[in-house]
């Protein structure tokens, strides 16, 4: 295997990527300042900095009507989508804790997108299978627990409309995917990883983005 090109990212090169990507606006740098004062042992669930930009970026890209989000957490990455819809557009997002999503609520109200954001507290799956059965989803957005991701997946999957993209985040696992002994998550995404690319309804690509994004086109 012959190793293409690899820039390493250091502290300052990942600034001058910031300062060269659309800058947060004041709600979304709240929200997540919020998050790693409320929350610093979990704040590593927020979603990086510049993959805010780059879901407004896809959702606009694929003219998303309806996303779903599985794993909102505090409600960065929902806000970043959300923002990027049309006006009657609607997000779906899917979590199981009150506590968490109820600053993404108070974010998504001082945004004034909160009319199009229609939370879920239950779990992924039962919201997942509730919905419609036939395509109708635009773009997905995958960031929760490691070991439902082929679960969420196959909900998913036959519900994106062609054309639909789906974006999974942690795909890398902190280098994780590369042990032979990997257990837990790490091993649950190596087979959510291996699922994918054996998945002949998607074409799909896997890039070293944060802790790394999966983006699969719905064929």
């Amino acid at each position: 295997m012959t190793k293409g090109k690899e820039t390493t990212i250091t502290p300052e090169l990942y600034a001058y990527m910031l300062a060269h990507n659309p800058p947060l606006d004041p709600v979304q740098r709240e929200l997540v300042e919020t998050t790693y004062t409320r929350f610093p042992d979990h704040a590593g669930m927020v979603s990086a900095e510049e993959q805010a930009p780059l879901l407004a970026f896809l959702v606009r890209l694929v003219g998303a009507r309806h996303v779903v989000e599985v794993g909102t957490f505090t409600g960065f990455s929902a806000l970043a989508m959300a923002q990027a819809l049309p006006a009657d557009g609607t997000l779906t997002a899917c979590d199981i804790s009150e506590e968490w999503t109820a600053y993404g609520r108070e974010a998504w109200e001082k945004a004034g997108v909160a009319d199009r954001i229609d939370l879920r507290v239950a779990p992924a799956l039962d919201t997942l299978r509730a919905m419609p059965a036939e395509p109708h989803i635009d773009f997905a957005y995958l960031d929760a627990d490691k070991g439902g991701y082929i679960g969420y997946w196959e909900e998913l999957v036959p519900r994106m409309r062609q054309g639909g993209v789906i974006a999974v985040d942690n795909v890398l696992f902190h280098g994780g995917v590369t042990d032979p002994r990997a257990t837990g998550s790490a091993a649950a995404i190596k087979e959510f990883n291996d699922h994918v690319s054996a998945d002949a309804r998607m074409d799909s690509v896997l890039l070293a983005v944060a802790d790394g994004l999966t983006l699969a086109r719905k064929k």
